[in-house]
């Protein structure tokens, strides 16, 4: 009899131990709620691969000196740390977590890396408790309240935009349309037609439900402060406004454009000429065109202290400028020092 009751209660220990591991496993696969209001990063820096994203003071980026792992830091630059081994692009940050899209065929070291490992992925803000949500290969995503957007890219060279919740239920195919979801505000993400026209579009992520903005002819649009900042398809990919309110248009610069991006006071492009190519800088209207640097350059993205860039061609060096007052170019050393042994 003796030897029953210790069965059972050893038996009963190892099923309370049991549920508490459960119980406790599902308090941490549990995320908390963002409001609808809430995106992962802006535009802008989607548009530029997603290299950087700030919130909350502190700046999470995509470290080109470590094969673009994901780092941290204070936006003045001080703190720098290293949070995971592996390549982040398409950045987003939202209550606790990070949200990126890994590949680890481009970067990333050690022995959890021999095998190519692709997927949208999320990791607390200390870099821990990383986690796979979908095991695919993306292109650009967007955080929207509690649901990542993202552009699942196929074997079959076709792309869909599906959305996923941030604890990974809920996978669900949005629209089999190209749709770049890196423009939102306020739950509507706004994004340009590519089949039949390229007319400016917005979806309700509340129903999912699409409807048109503006028949224009545009590329690339990011949203700022009640306008579209957009490249002109029809007109040499210059760069031009659209106000959601007025519905006006206002051209702001007859550059040819290759890439650009919005901040709280400038707008920065690269200026695609033969004998003058430069990265441009401008007010928000257009007004005092000034040249940062000359040149080719790509991935500009802007946090609330520095503009980041690097030249067309190459991943490094990596240069920045304060993102505001006057330009001074230098290079992002800090960056590449916190990778030094």
């Amino acid at each position: 009899m003796k030897k029953e009751w210790k069965i059972l209660i050893g038996t009963g220990i190892i099923l309370m131990a049991a549920i508490v591991i459960y119980a406790v496993s599902l308090l941490n696969d549990r995320i908390p709620s963002n409001n609808i209001s809430v995106t992962g990063n802006t535009g802008g820096n989607l548009n530029n691969k997603g290299l950087f994203a700030e919130s909350d003071g502190k700046v999470y980026f995509s470290n080109a000196y470590d094969n673009g792992c994901l780092y941290s830091m204070n936006a003045d630059e001080t703190e720098i740390t290293k949070l995971i081994n592996s390549r982040a692009t398409s950045l987003n940050v939202g209550g606790d977590y990070i949200y990126y899209y890994m590949d680890s065929s481009d970067g990333g070291s050690g022995m959890g890396y021999v095998i190519p490992t692709r997927g949208v992925y999320r990791c607390k803000l200390n870099g821990r408790d990383s986690k796979c949500l979908d095991r695919t290969a993306a292109i650009t995503m967007q955080l929207v309240g509690d649901y990542i957007y993202y552009q699942h890219y196929n074997n079959k060279d076709f792309t869909q935009l599906y959305k996923l919740k941030t604890d990974k239920s809920e996978k669900t195919l949005v629209s089999d349309s190209v749709i770049n979801p890196a423009a939102c505000f306020d739950g509507t993400i706004y994004f340009n037609g590519t089949e039949r026209d390229h007319y400016l579009y917005g979806l309700d992520t509340r129903t999912d439900s699409i409807y048109t903005v503006y028949e224009g002819n545009l590329w690339y649009p990011v949203y700022h402060q009640g306008y579209i900042y957009y490249m002109d398809v029809s007109s040499n990919y210059r760069l031009c406004r659209y106000s959601l309110s007025a519905s006006t248009v206002e051209i702001l610069t007859n550059d040819r454009v290759d890439c650009f991006n919005v901040g709280d006071y400038s707008v920065y492009y690269q200026k695609n000429s033969a004998e003058s190519p430069a990265l441009m800088r401008m007010n928000l209207d257009g007004s005092n065109p000034e040249v940062v640097a000359e040149g080719n350059y790509t991935n500009i993205n802007l946090t609330s202290a520095y503009a980041y860039f690097n030249e067309f061609g190459a991943d490094t060096p990596v240069y920045h400028t304060p993102v505001n007052g006057p330009v001074n170019v230098t290079p992002f050393s800090a960056a590449m020092d916190a990778v030094i042994p």
